[in-house]
């Protein structure tokens, strides 16, 4: 039981009270600077236990991977090892420095190289860069590169990317940010990238296509090969977003299939924290002919030493440093400890139970593109009049699922896109599954049930709309 009311910290705050006890002041005391300080600005006034309760109550509020299931589809919200945090937590890791110097630093150094190696060998590629700070700064560095290679054939006109309907959403703001131009072309009845359109596309301006396999709609994309060679014959480059590496690594190297270049995350795939803004790391690979154009810089070994190394003709610095270190120390761990064998049993879980799910609820959720999927689907939630895919996504946060992802990807009418992750077992599965059976009865019987959802949380349903629009930013009181 809770016997303190829900008060924000403010309004817990009494005058007088201090939560902390600093020593008498050994230095000189010099005042502030004036425009540091606001008169306005009531700061709280509370004791230590307040402090701790308060802030303790709000993290059990949160919801969390240790706690609950997300099926958060093509964000790959899955259970990360805590021997990970424990890699990362050794001191010669947790407090080592980017400016102490490469003969310092050796131990770091070659485990960035290692893990580019590894990465480079999952995708098979020859060359890789550690510096993206996210899935969608790989792919600016990505676009950025083949925006270079194009000048440097001669090919300035080349500005057009062609990106598909079913791409990540972040794909055309990429292009835009890189100064290229979007072409969109629309997928075919079975959910694959439409060949005549492709086609169509290609032209003296083109310097590239922006393509993610398996797709958004969770489907892989038979024909990548052959469109790789259709854009390959038009003087265009292939750029895959690898946001869905989790349902094929160990089982297929993208470079294979035609991909110059190619990101993917690692605090998805492998197994780094992930959600709430970072860190993230998102490693980008290269064939041959993008190999020099790297961002930079990335690790070399030199002889018996390590260091790091800007490529030859390299799109420059992505980020401070050399990236999100915790997070390369992770993905590392995680690589030795999986192996390649455990890499591929990995995405065949995850495809596995991802097949599970669908099986068992496509009956009932309607599956837009029903043919065998990948990691994730893609199901519908306007089976019944007057019930939208929101009003499921809210009733699941009552029953304690995090909703999946929602009216994503465009190109599916309600979409519910679920991703159950290699991770989570079938009785959770089966948990699952049993809710969403349960919700699409309450959905018949009792829309209205649906419609006030949720009914268990602190707050109920915001008005996103106006919360998007109107921020509100800071404590009024």
């Amino acid at each position: 039981m809770n016997l303190q009311p829900e008060l924000l910290v403010y309004e817990l705050s009494s005058p007088g009270r201090v939560g902390v006890a600093l020593p008498d002041c050994d230095v000189p005391v010099t005042a502030l600077p004036t425009a540091l300080l606001r008169a306005e600005l009531k700061l709280p006034e509370l004791d230590e236990l307040t402090v701790v309760r308060h802030f303790t109550r709000l993290s059990q509020k949160n919801f969390s991977i240790d706690t609950q299931y997300y099926p958060l589809g093509s964000c790959t919200m899955k259970y990360n090892p805590k021997v990970n945090e424990v890699a990362a937590s050794l001191p010669g890791w947790r407090s080592t420095h980017p400016l102490v110097g490469a003969e310092f630093s050796q131990g770091a150094i070659e485990l960035m190289y290692r893990l580019q190696d590894s990465l480079n060998k999952i995708g098979g590629f020859v060359a890789g860069s550690l510096q993206p700070a996210a899935g969608a700064h790989g792919e600016l560095a990505g676009v950025l590169m083949i925006r270079a290679v194009q000048v440097a054939r001669g090919q300035a006109q080349r500005t057009t990317m062609i990106v598909p309907d079913s791409a990540h959403g972040t794909n055309p703001a990429t292009c835009t940010m890189a100064g290229m131009k979007v072409v969109t072309i629309a997928s075919d009845s079975d959910g694959a990238i439409d060949l005549t359109a492709l086609k169509a596309a290609c032209n003296d301006s083109l310097a590239g296509i922006m393509i993610t396999n398996p797709s958004t709609i969770g489907v892989f994309e038979r024909n990548m090969k052959q469109i790789a060679d259709i854009v390959h014959a038009a003087g265009g480059l292939v750029y895959g977003d690898g946001a869905n590496m989790n349902a094929i690594a160990g089982i297929l190297r993208p470079a294979e299939l035609g991909i110059d270049v190619m990101h993917y995350n690692l605090h998805k795939t492998f197994s780094t924290p992930h959600g709430g803004g970072g860190p993230g790391v998102g490693y980008v690979g290269a064939a041959p002919s993008l190999a020099d154009f790297l961002p930079g810089p990335i690790a070399v070994k030199d002889g018996n030493k390590f260091v790091m190394r800007q490529p030859a003709k390299s799109i420059g610095r992505l980020k401070a440093f050399y990236g999100n270190f915790g997070v390369l120390v992770r993905a590392y761990t995680y690589i030795r400890m999986l192996g390649g064998d455990g890499l591929r049993k990995m995405a065949e879980n995850a495809v596995l139970n991802a097949n599970y799910l669908k099986a068992r609820l496509e009956k009932v959720y309607p599956v837009k593109y029903p043919r065998r999927c990948m990691h994730e689907f893609v199901a519908m939630g306007n089976f019944v009049d007057g019930i939208h895919t929101l009003d499921i996504a809210k009733r699941l946060i009552d029953y304690g699922f995090h909703p999946p992802t929602i009216y994503f990807p465009l190109i599916v009418p309600e979409a519910l896109m679920i991703e159950p992750t290699e991770t989570e077992n079938k009785e959770t599965l089966d948990a699952f599954v049993e809710v969403m059976l349960k919700i699409a009865e309450e959905a018949r019987a009792n829309p209205e049930l649906l419609h006030d959802a949720p009914h268990h949380t602190p707050v109920g349903r915001l008005d996103e709309v106006s919360a998007a629009r109107n921020p509100v930013l800071c404590y009024r009181g």
